[in-house]
Protein backbone atom coordinates (compact mmCIF):
# COMPACT_ATOMS: atom_id res chain seq x y z
CA UNK A 1 0.00 0.00 0.00
CA UNK A 2 2.56 2.47 0.83
CA UNK A 3 4.38 1.55 -2.40
CA UNK A 4 1.61 2.64 -4.63
CA UNK A 5 1.09 5.69 -2.35
CA UNK A 6 4.59 6.85 -2.96
CA UNK A 7 4.69 5.57 -6.68
CA UNK A 8 1.22 7.81 -6.76
CA UNK A 9 2.97 11.06 -5.12
CA UNK A 10 6.44 10.47 -7.68
CA UNK A 11 3.71 10.13 -10.84
CA UNK A 12 1.78 13.46 -9.89
CA UNK A 13 5.12 14.88 -9.05
CA UNK A 14 6.18 14.10 -12.23
CA UNK A 15 3.19 15.42 -13.94
CA UNK A 16 2.71 18.57 -12.33
CA UNK A 17 6.79 19.76 -13.01
CA UNK A 18 6.16 18.56 -16.53
CA UNK A 19 2.96 20.90 -16.93
CA UNK A 20 4.78 23.57 -15.44
CA UNK A 21 8.02 23.38 -17.30
CA UNK A 22 6.35 23.08 -20.14
CA UNK A 23 4.26 26.31 -19.54
CA UNK A 24 5.40 30.37 -20.13
CA UNK A 25 3.88 33.64 -19.76
CA UNK A 26 3.96 36.89 -20.87
CA UNK A 27 4.22 40.47 -18.33
CA UNK A 28 0.93 41.84 -17.34
CA UNK A 29 0.33 44.36 -20.70
CA UNK A 30 3.00 43.50 -22.49
CA UNK A 31 2.01 42.17 -26.00
CA UNK A 32 4.32 40.22 -28.38
CA UNK A 33 5.49 41.28 -32.20
CA UNK A 34 2.33 40.98 -33.92
CA UNK A 35 2.94 39.67 -37.31
CA UNK A 36 6.34 38.19 -36.77
CA UNK A 37 8.91 37.10 -39.43
CA UNK A 38 10.69 33.97 -38.04
CA UNK A 39 13.10 34.08 -41.04
CA UNK A 40 14.01 37.47 -40.33
CA UNK A 41 14.73 36.77 -36.57
CA UNK A 42 16.84 33.72 -37.29
CA UNK A 43 20.75 34.75 -37.62
CA UNK A 44 22.79 35.95 -34.67
CA UNK A 45 21.80 38.09 -32.17
CA UNK A 46 24.21 40.17 -29.60
CA UNK A 47 23.02 41.30 -26.17
CA UNK A 48 23.51 44.35 -25.68
CA UNK A 49 22.01 44.40 -22.28
CA UNK A 50 20.02 42.35 -19.95
CA UNK A 51 18.90 41.92 -16.30
CA UNK A 52 21.49 40.11 -14.21
CA UNK A 53 20.49 36.43 -12.91
CA UNK A 54 22.72 33.30 -12.30
CA UNK A 55 23.00 31.84 -15.59
CA UNK A 56 24.59 35.48 -17.11
CA UNK A 57 26.67 36.65 -14.04
CA UNK A 58 29.52 37.86 -15.04
CA UNK A 59 29.33 37.17 -18.48
CA UNK A 60 30.88 39.38 -21.70
CA UNK A 61 30.28 38.51 -25.43
CA UNK A 62 27.22 37.02 -24.78
CA UNK A 63 25.62 36.44 -28.44
CA UNK A 64 22.59 33.84 -29.47
CA UNK A 65 22.36 32.27 -32.91
CA UNK A 66 18.99 30.90 -34.21
CA UNK A 67 17.93 28.39 -36.80
CA UNK A 68 16.25 25.90 -38.26
CA UNK A 69 16.94 22.16 -38.79
CA UNK A 70 15.64 20.82 -41.83
CA UNK A 71 12.87 19.57 -40.47
CA UNK A 72 11.80 23.03 -39.24
CA UNK A 73 12.19 23.24 -35.51
CA UNK A 74 14.35 26.33 -34.06
CA UNK A 75 17.64 25.60 -32.75
CA UNK A 76 19.63 27.88 -30.39
CA UNK A 77 23.24 28.19 -29.98
CA UNK A 78 24.16 30.81 -27.08
CA UNK A 79 27.75 31.95 -25.70
CA UNK A 80 29.09 34.08 -23.68
CA UNK A 81 32.70 34.42 -22.04
CA UNK A 82 32.43 34.07 -17.91
CA UNK A 83 35.13 36.30 -16.79
CA UNK A 84 35.17 35.01 -13.54
CA UNK A 85 35.85 31.55 -14.39
CA UNK A 86 38.20 32.90 -17.54
CA UNK A 87 36.58 30.55 -20.11
CA UNK A 88 33.48 30.33 -22.78
CA UNK A 89 30.44 28.90 -22.03
CA UNK A 90 28.31 27.46 -24.82
CA UNK A 91 24.84 26.30 -24.48
CA UNK A 92 22.57 24.31 -26.71
CA UNK A 93 18.76 24.76 -26.85
CA UNK A 94 15.61 24.65 -28.49
CA UNK A 95 12.78 27.06 -29.08
CA UNK A 96 9.26 26.36 -29.95
CA UNK A 97 6.13 29.21 -30.83
CA UNK A 98 3.63 29.19 -27.70
CA UNK A 99 0.61 29.46 -30.12
CA UNK A 100 0.94 30.36 -33.58
CA UNK A 101 3.76 31.23 -35.92
CA UNK A 102 2.40 35.31 -36.56
CA UNK A 103 3.51 35.55 -32.68
CA UNK A 104 6.86 36.69 -31.56
CA UNK A 105 6.72 34.26 -28.41
CA UNK A 106 8.74 31.33 -27.86
CA UNK A 107 9.22 28.12 -25.26
CA UNK A 108 12.77 27.92 -24.70
CA UNK A 109 14.37 25.51 -23.49
CA UNK A 110 18.13 24.58 -22.69
CA UNK A 111 17.11 22.19 -19.89
CA UNK A 112 15.08 18.93 -20.51
CA UNK A 113 11.63 19.92 -19.77
CA UNK A 114 11.95 22.86 -18.16
CA UNK A 115 11.14 26.04 -20.39
CA UNK A 116 11.07 29.88 -20.49
CA UNK A 117 9.35 32.62 -22.10
CA UNK A 118 11.20 34.56 -24.86
CA UNK A 119 8.26 36.91 -25.76
CA UNK A 120 9.98 40.02 -28.57
CA UNK A 121 7.60 42.76 -27.63
CA UNK A 122 8.84 45.17 -29.75
CA UNK A 123 11.63 44.91 -32.85
CA UNK A 124 12.71 47.45 -35.14
CA UNK A 125 11.44 47.11 -39.42
CA UNK A 126 14.57 46.11 -40.50
CA UNK A 127 14.26 43.09 -37.75
CA UNK A 128 18.52 44.52 -36.63
CA UNK A 129 17.14 45.28 -32.51
CA UNK A 130 14.85 43.48 -30.35
CA UNK A 131 13.36 44.26 -27.19
CA UNK A 132 12.89 40.49 -25.54
CA UNK A 133 10.76 39.98 -22.43
CA UNK A 134 10.96 36.28 -19.97
CA UNK A 135 8.13 35.35 -18.02
CA UNK A 136 8.14 38.34 -15.84
CA UNK A 137 9.62 41.29 -14.78
CA UNK A 138 12.73 39.47 -13.39
CA UNK A 139 14.15 38.85 -17.44
CA UNK A 140 14.68 41.59 -20.15
CA UNK A 141 16.95 41.40 -22.71
CA UNK A 142 17.79 44.10 -25.64
CA UNK A 143 19.48 42.35 -28.52
CA UNK A 144 21.04 43.78 -32.01
CA UNK A 145 22.46 42.39 -34.87
CA UNK A 146 25.90 44.08 -34.37
CA UNK A 147 27.54 44.74 -30.30
CA UNK A 148 25.57 48.40 -30.38
CA UNK A 149 22.39 49.98 -30.57
CA UNK A 150 21.05 53.33 -32.02
CA UNK A 151 20.45 55.94 -29.09
CA UNK A 152 16.55 56.39 -30.37
CA UNK A 153 15.89 52.98 -30.36
CA UNK A 154 17.56 52.02 -27.08
CA UNK A 155 15.19 54.81 -25.73
CA UNK A 156 12.54 53.52 -27.52
CA UNK A 157 13.18 50.01 -26.18
CA UNK A 158 13.94 51.35 -22.41
CA UNK A 159 10.45 53.56 -22.61
CA UNK A 160 8.32 50.37 -23.11
CA UNK A 161 10.23 48.13 -20.41
CA UNK A 162 9.49 51.20 -18.05
CA UNK A 163 6.33 51.35 -19.26
CA UNK A 164 5.69 47.98 -18.35
CA UNK A 165 6.92 48.20 -14.97
CA UNK A 166 10.56 46.68 -15.29
CA UNK A 167 13.61 48.03 -13.34
CA UNK A 168 15.28 49.61 -16.14
CA UNK A 169 18.18 50.96 -13.93
CA UNK A 170 19.17 47.37 -13.23
CA UNK A 171 19.79 46.71 -16.84
CA UNK A 172 23.60 45.44 -16.84
CA UNK A 173 24.84 46.54 -20.11
CA UNK A 174 26.76 43.72 -21.87
CA UNK A 175 30.48 44.58 -22.40
CA UNK A 176 31.78 43.06 -26.26
CA UNK A 177 35.47 42.96 -26.49
CA UNK A 178 36.17 39.74 -28.46
CA UNK A 179 38.25 39.80 -31.25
Amino acid sequence: MRRKLLTGAALAAGVLLYVKGRSVSIPKGATAVRPFKLKKYLGTWYEVAHLDYRFESNMKNVSATYSLTPGGKINVDSKGFDESLKKWKIFSGKAKFVKDKAEGRFMVSFFPFIYAGHNVIDISDDYDYALVAGDNLHYLWIFSRTTAIPEDIKNRFLAKAKGLGYEVKALRWTKHDAK
